[in-house]
């Protein structure tokens, strides 16, 4: 007896109707080629083990696709824990899902993880790799799950959340709603090695693992579900590739991208700081960090307004009814600090900008004339970010948004979201950020009751994203689920100078809010009509854009970004005041110039712009004071001799108007 399936080729798009006996698995289908780590049945992820049904489509899954990279990840972060459970009886597991480039997982231990830990523990899972131990899923029942797992206090308690595990720190790889799985790792005798709670998918068996192939990176301290009032746990960090070539090109990444940390350049160029007295996730900009920040501010700003938004202003605080009004209480509790109690009145430090411009919408009456009405400001929010989740610049508490809200007809959002995504798309190209791709994010429709508005509402809103974000001729990928509760959005994805992808600029449409706040127009036909809001900020945060562009430049600004534009160093002291009229006139023109007349020698002088990564250095002794002139030394070293100053002022000025990188 057998079955009909569709299979698609694994090279291709092409399919291949196919008759297989009823008890055909993927490993039937694919099983010779370790390229192969799952399959997708009729679009669900399937272990190789899983039998196909009649009429099912079965699709490949590739170990270099991002998918398969996941599940290789996962299946490597369970061997990690089968063999720190093997070295150390005690440790107790908490979760271990795979994440970008790699993987963690969690453990409740005696002692702590070293580096020589690590090179043991690498070498334990070596030997569980050889052993070619098989992932077999198992379903158990809740009771079941809770005898099993008695020994393991933090998997209880994921046993007991389930269908809620999504609003847990990586728990959704564990358990989730529906049914309880178990995955064993079971040897060739088919005795059971290890077992860990897990949804899966896992590739076949350890083998599929490279052992050349794989590497434990780092240990770190973490909070049980990312919650301080939790046990804090050690995790263990790990990354796995398809091959020993794509480990190595990671590594080589990893080395660079650590050159390049906004952190580390922070600091040696003196731009901010985090200071332990002010709080962690709140960091100040120093006088060369605040010119970089007053820059994009000043920039952006005037942008703004050549595209039509008005300027405004909205206060740091506000009561919290305007919260449960906008519907960010109770949906955004967790993510907002708690209130401020007044005589009674209590108060919230603002989370985000939008309720406040919407009640400047309604301080007034409003025409259908005065759409698309477009509001802006850099407003600072405030979000109650886990301390673990706080890293630098990249991820703060004081946020700094360039944030703006377009007020439209339903017949207007289209334009108005094309608008916006030109906009944004123009913005970070003149940061020099050019290289992007968009996200689209919708509702999780199997999770409606997360989500508030229609499904007519959800599928036009939709439609018209996906239209828009289609015509800029740019990759388009979906997002299900990723959606605020109040609307889709479109989020721009950058990529910096070593590939790295950062998720920038978001335009939101929301058809909820103005219906909260009542907010009204005079249509053309004199009736009273709700505005579309459409949210969208340019930078996201300004903090972590300038995290983002300190390490896409490596420090090295364009020219009209660098703190300090020009360094003039004299060859000797005899030359300052040369080099003094010569600053003179470049600060005439707008040029941010300092004279290097310490009393360091000449070469040391020549080191510290370098290290300062100062575009450009202007060197003058005799001959350039006896022509008048000046000596161009660049930042790759080059150098150019005897420039007139009028033409060296030229050249700077024109570089910065440019935004020209040197």
């Amino acid at each position: 007896m057998s079955i009909s399936i569709t299979l698609v080729r694994p090279d291709s798009d092409s399919t291949e109707a196919r008759e297989v006996g009823t008890t055909t698995t993927g490993l039937d289908l694919f099983g010779d080629d370790r390229s192969i780590v799952a399959m997708k049945v009729n679009g669900d992820t399937k272990d190789l083990a899983h039998t196909v049904g009649d009429g099912d489509q079965v699709a490949p899954v590739l170990v270099t696709s991002d998918e398969g990279l996941s599940i290789l990840r996962h299946s490597c972060a369970h061997v990690a824990a089968q063999a720190v459970q093997n070295l150390h009886a005690e440790a107790k597991l908490g979760i271990g899902p795979p994440i970008t480039d790699g993987f963690y997982y969690d453990f409740l231990l005696a002692e702590a993880l070293t580096p020589d830990h690590l090179k043991t523990i690498e070498k334990k899972m070596v030997g569980i790799i050889k052993e070619r131990q098989r992932f077999v899923r198992r379903v158990v029942t809740d009771e079941a799950a809770v005898v099993e797992l008695e020994s393991e206090p933090f998997k209880l308690e994921l046993v007991q959340l389930k269908g809620n595990a999504d609003d847990t720190e990586g728990a959704s790889v564990e358990v989730g709603a529906g049914e309880l799985t178990i995955y064993d790792n079971v040897r060739r005798d088919d005795s059971v090695a290890w077992g860990d709670l897990c949804r899966g998918p896992h590739v076949p068996h350890t083998g599929y693992i490279n052992q050349a192939a794989f590497a434990l990176t780092r240990t770190s301290a973490a909070y049980w579900r990312g919650d301080q009032a939790n046990p804090q746990l050690q995790r263990l960090y790990g990354t796995a590739w398809a091959s020993k070539e794509d480990l190595q090109a990671y590594k080589t990444r990893l080395e660079e991208a650590a050159k390049r940390d906004h952190r580390k350049l922070g600091a040696e160029l003196d731009l901010y700081s985090f200071p332990e007295n002010i709080g962690p996730g709140l960091p100040v900009f120093h006088p060369k960090g605040g010119v970089i920040k007053r820059e994009m501010e000043d920039y952006v700003r005037r942008r703004h307004i050549e595209e039509g938004f008005l300027y405004v202003g909205t206060p740091h605080i506000a009561k919290e009814d305007l919260y449960y009004t906008s519907g960010h209480l109770p949906y955004y509790a967790d993510g907002m600090f708690p209130a401020i109690d007044d005589d009674g009145q209590l108060y919230r430090l603002k989370a985000m900008n939008c309720p406040m411009h919407n009640e400047i919408f309604r301080s007034r009456g409003r025409s259908y004339r005065e759409l698309p009405l477009r509001f802006f400001e850099f407003g600072t929010v405030y979000r109650n970010e886990k301390s673990g989740v706080l890293q630098g610049l990249t991820r703060v508490r004081s946020i700094t948004q360039d944030d703006s809200h377009s007020y439209v007809t339903p017949e207007q959002a289209p334009a108005e979201i094309k608008h916006l995504l030109n906009f944004v798309l123009s913005l970070l190209k003149d940061f020099g950020l050019d290289d992007f791709y968009l996200e689209l994010s919708t509702r999780d429709d199997k999770k409606k009751d997360k989500f508030i508005g229609s499904d007519d509402e959800w599928e036009a809103a939709t439609a018209a994203l996906q239209q828009v974000a289609d015509e800029t001729g740019l990759d388009v990928v979906p997002d299900p689920g990723g959606a605020a509760y109040y609307g889709p959005k479109i989020s721009v994805q950058a990529r910096d100078a070593i590939g790295r992808t950062w998720q920038m600029s978001t335009i939101q449409y929301d058809f909820n809010m103005a219906k909260r706040f009542e907010l009204e127009y005079t249509a053309a036909d004199g009736s009273r009509q709700c505005p579309v809001m459409i949210h969208s900020a340019k930078f996201g945060s300004i903090e972590r854009f300038i995290g983002v562009l300190v390490e896409h430049y490596a420090g090295a600004f364009p020219v009209w970004l660098s703190p300090v534009q020009v360094t003039a160093i004299p060859v000797a002291a005899e030359f300052n005041d040369y080099l003094q009229e010569i600053t003179q006139q470049l600060r005439a023109a707008g040029v941010r110039v300092e004279l290097d007349d310490s009393d360091d020698r000449f070469p040391k002088k020549i080191r510290n712009a370098t290290k300062q990564k100062v575009p450009f250095v202007l060197i003058a002794g005799g001959e350039d004071r006896d022509a008048s002139a000046v000596s161009f030394r660049y930042r790759d070293g080059t150098q150019k001799n005897g420039v007139p100053i009028a033409d060296a002022i030229a050249e700077i000025t024109q570089a910065i108007a440019d935004k020209a990188q040197v």
